[in-house]
């Protein structure tokens, strides 16, 4: 049975298992008329219920999950902040030594060079006589 009752031009709300709509005072206001007679409405609030508690025991879940994934994100970047510090530290050291020992090695290079030219000056010298 369809209520006679057609709230802003909307579909009229049908009676379904004990419900009914109740034409109310305020046109946003939707009544609702419970019938007795059909006791397989306790079932239905107690089903509801549980998979209220289902839903609850489920958000609970996905909070802890979310709490477990946000510690173990926030290790991964204190991991990750610490191992940038560390290689730039290392960086700094590396280029300290280079800078150190560079010049040594370009001295050693310059000193090999000149032995080398001079090794060949001294054969070109030899092979003209």
């Amino acid at each position: 049975m369809a209520s006679s009752s057609h709230r802003g031009g909307a579909a009229p709300y049908r009676y379904r298992e004990g419900l009914t709509t109740r034409s109310g005072t305020n046109a946003d206001e939707i009544q609702l008329r419970i019938d007795p007679m059909h006791s397989d409405l306790d079932d239905h609030i107690t089903g509801l219920h549980s998979q209220v508690r289902m839903l609850r025991n489920v958000a609970q879940e996905i909070e802890s999950e979310a709490k477990y994934q946000n510690d173990a994100i926030t290790q991964l970047q204190m991991m990750l902040i610490k191992a940038q510090a560390g290689v730039k530290n290392n960086v700094r050291k590396l280029n300290k030594s280079i800078i150190q020992q560079g010049s040594s090695h370009v001295m050693h290079v310059v000193l090999f060079a000149l032995v080398i030219f001079f090794i060949l000056y001294l054969l070109t010298k030899m092979s003209h006589r």
